[in-house]
């Protein structure tokens, strides 16, 4: 399947195994050593352990299967390859078999700072780390499920809730405030906006969060504080649908930034 900017979906050999280039390999080497020195200070200690944990490095693109494997020793968390972007319902239904899916092409040398939609570099650098959290792999694992049971009527919101948690949260920690969402993680500029100190920053609050309209294509003009991410899994608890349909019946916030 191929992406809107022209990438192709790598497939596996017989072995389970994806083919990147020596190119591809060098691309993922110079996206690795940029963000992770870009990091310290900057993001969630467990996300490092967590790069640790996995095996991550700059020598070559690192294979799904490796991932899995390391995912399933440490929080019986794993990751999947699909082809590009996917439907809700397969995404909801990977998460609720506490797998997450990973795009299997790598970016191109001219999109080194920002591809349209998301690449094995996000996926894997960005997202995977953290779940070998055990708090933050319950948290990806019972939000698919509730999204499967909710239907389509609800997934607007609860996309609202994966953005401004998995995608673009941040974290308190006894060093100050950290980053753990993917999408800052993996970006340069969203790096740089959310740790500048000039950034919004608000608590995290469940209805709050569900009312708050956002843009895919610009840094982010809020973002939200978790405590820590036994709270992510806490939210589990609350009843999705009945929170969506009082978010709903209040109403939208004014967007904090132009209409496209």
């Amino acid at each position: 399947m191929a992406t809107s900017a022209g990438y192709e979906s790598k497939q596996p050999d017989a072995n389970g195994l994806y083919p990147y280039s020596p190119e591809e390999d060098a691309v993922w080497g110079e996206l690795f050593t940029r963000q992770i020195a870009a990091l310290q200070g900057k993001v969630v200690p467990d996300y490092l352990a967590g790069v640790h944990t996995l095996g991550l490095g700059p020598a070559r693109v690192p294979q799904i299967r490796e991932i899995d494997a390391r995912l399933r020793a440490a929080t019986g968390a794993g990751v999947e390859g699909v082809p590009a972007i996917i439907p809700p319902k397969q995404f909801f239904g990977l998460l609720s078999k506490r797998k997450f899916p990973v795009a299997t092409f790598l970016r191109r040398r001219e999109h080194m700072d920002y591809i349209e939609e998301p690449d094995l570099f996000h996926e894997v650098f960005g997202h995977c780390p953290l779940l070998t959290n055990p708090d933050y792999a319950d948290f990806i694992e019972g939000f698919g499920r509730k999204a499967l049971s909710l239907g389509k009527g609800y997934s607007w919101h609860l996309f609202r809730l994966f953005w401004f948690t998995v995608e673009f949260g941040m974290i308190r920690t006894p060093q100050g405030l950290r980053a753990y969402g993917a999408g800052i993680v993996s970006s340069p500029s969203e790096l740089a906006h959310a740790t500048g100190g000039q950034a919004r920053m608000q608590p995290f609050e469940l209805e709050t969060v569900l009312r708050t309209p956002y843009r895919i294509d610009i840094v982010q003009p809020v973002y939200f504080v978790i405590e820590d991410f036994a709270q992510l899994a806490a939210l589990l608890e609350v009843d999705f649908g009945a929170a969506i349909d009082a978010a709903k019946a209040k109403g939208d916030f004014a967007p904090l930034f132009e209409a496209a």
